[in-house]
């Protein structure tokens, strides 16, 4: 299957988290989503989005300035789970 790329590079915290989950609802189960990002936080917050909703996520490249993700939608949308998709951890307000 040929991933649907998505481009986040220069975007920070929390977008990259919010705009993967976005995309993550437009997919149908199977469906992968290729994911670029220059945050550093994104190796924090995407993994944890993709851990909630049961979907399958790998870093494929993490590089000085680029990190790239590939991500296995599996379940049926995010809406079927109860829990937030982004957690900031206790401290970290911004």
């Amino acid at each position: 299957m040929i991933p649907t790329k998505l481009d986040l590079t220069g975007l920070k915290c929390p977008l990259p988290a919010l705009m993967t989950a976005k995309a993550l609802k437009a997919l149908s189960p199977g469906g992968v989503l290729e994911v670029h990002c220059t945050d550093p936080l994104s190796v924090i917050d995407i993994p944890h989005l993709v851990g909630q909703t049961g979907d399958k996520v790998e870093i494929t490249e993490r590089g000085e300035q680029l990190i790239i993700f590939m991500i296995e939608k599996t379940n049926g949308s995010i809406e079927d789970t109860n829990k937030p998709f982004v957690n900031l951890p206790e401290g970290r307000d911004n």
